[in-house]
């Protein structure tokens, strides 16, 4: 039982920190890039899926633990660690951020007007967005939108 609670434990520490490096370099290179005001702990917290991140801890759990050969289980972490860490690298983290957060060419609607262009990022509150017709960046409260 000791050794399965210390993989697990271990496999959540190495994802968590694999996990922060990806959104550091998505807030660097993405989020930044386009000047939307969000914070970090909110972009890492809204954009979790459990299921990848389980899936990670668990593959990471048994590799550290339960592998006996210590060369293969460091270059696998390792590589892990690379891959994370590429993000941090301009094009890579920008062309994550966008598989991630943008949408293309989609249509907004409030009461009054339509809206047509690039949904940047959707926050909580607020979807930053690139207007076609505006041909400039604004930020539109959720609440004023109406639902499709």
């Amino acid at each position: 039982m000791t050794k399965l609670l210390q993989a697990l434990l271990t496999g959540l520490l190495f994802t968590f920190l694999l996990d922060a490096f990806i959104f550091v370099g998505i807030k660097i290179n993405y989020i930044d890039f386009h000047h939307i005001p969000v914070y970090y702990n909110v972009l890492f917290a809204d954009h979790q899926n459990i299921y990848i991140f389980t899936l990670f801890t668990l593959l990471i759990d048994f590799v550290i633990t339960y592998v006996n050969n210590a060369k293969l289980s460091l270059i696998f972490v390792g590589s892990l660690f690379v891959l994370a860490t590429a993000t941090l690298i301009a094009p890579i983290g920008k062309m994550l951020g966008e598989m991630m957060l943008l949408q293309k060419d989609i249509f907004l609607k409030d009461k009054k007007y339509t809206y047509r262009g690039d949904s940047y990022y959707r926050g909580r509150k607020q979807i930053t967005f690139y207007d076609y017709e505006l041909k400039k960046v604004i930020i539109l409260d959720k609440k004023r939108l109406l639902k499709d």
